[in-house]
């Protein structure tokens, strides 16, 4: 039993140790390219579109009639994911789906849900890492900190039911050899209106947790 216990505790370490790493390193990198300029952002986002438009291509991706190609609609998803504001969160909130059907609009309607339910994810994941970052400056006590990222993790559904109309910023789809539909979408949040959904979702948990952190977290978030 003890070495269970032995086992599980490290793993726990290595998990959380693996987390702040990743966190400290997406920090880092947000940190460079806030330091870039809006034409070497879009040069950046540009590289990346193309090596991905390429690959897509390549695998039977293609866009529907009308539609942007797929080169312009990465590039224009990169640049918005490159785009942060002075406390590092992201300026636009991004979430992916992907689903099969038996015809176009159906699948693409289950994407929909899917990437809004990644989004939800994406919010849930960001506003942890910005708590986080107020402990590290001292800004909210570890167990205040403690008690808001509970009620953040707990409402991923209602995050997913709070958000507003999001952008479609990537649609392409591919027939697949039983003639399905296969459809991925990429689609993008305002970050003031992602703050509000996760407000939304948890002001009545912190209300019922005290008054005073609600306010204390209001001042920190911006909200």
């Amino acid at each position: 039993m003890k070495k269970f216990l032995f086992v599980l505790l490290s793993c726990l370490v290595v998990t959380y140790g693996g987390y702040a790493q990743s966190q400290k390193e997406l920090r880092k990198e947000r940190k460079e390219n806030q330091k870039l300029s809006k034409s070497e952002l879009n040069e950046k986002a540009t590289r990346t579109a193309h090596k991905e438009a390429k690959k897509l291509v390549k695998e039977g991706w293609q866009t529907a009639p009308g539609a942007l190609p797929i080169e312009k609609q990465l590039d224009k998803s990169y640049l918005m994911q490159m785009e942060y504001d002075d406390d590092l969160f992201p300026k636009y909130m991004m979430g992916e789906g992907m689903s099969v059907g038996q015809n176009y609009d159906g699948a693409k309607m289950q994407a929909m849900e899917l990437a809004k339910q990644n989004l939800a994810g994406s919010i849930q994941t960001e506003i942890t890492a910005l708590i986080e970052n107020t402990v590290a400056n001292s800004q909210l006590e570890a167990e205040q900190a403690e008690t808001v990222t509970k009620s953040v993790m707990a409402a991923k559904n209602l995050i997913s039911q709070s958000i507003g109309r999001t952008i479609t910023v990537v649609e392409v789809y591919r027939t697949l050899s039983n003639k399905n539909k296969e459809v991925l979408v990429r689609i993008a949040y305002n970050a003031k209106m992602a703050k509000s959904a996760v407000k939304k979702a948890i002001r009545d948990d912190l209300e019922n947790k005290g008054e005073e952190l609600h306010k204390k977290l209001d001042d920190i978030l911006g909200w």
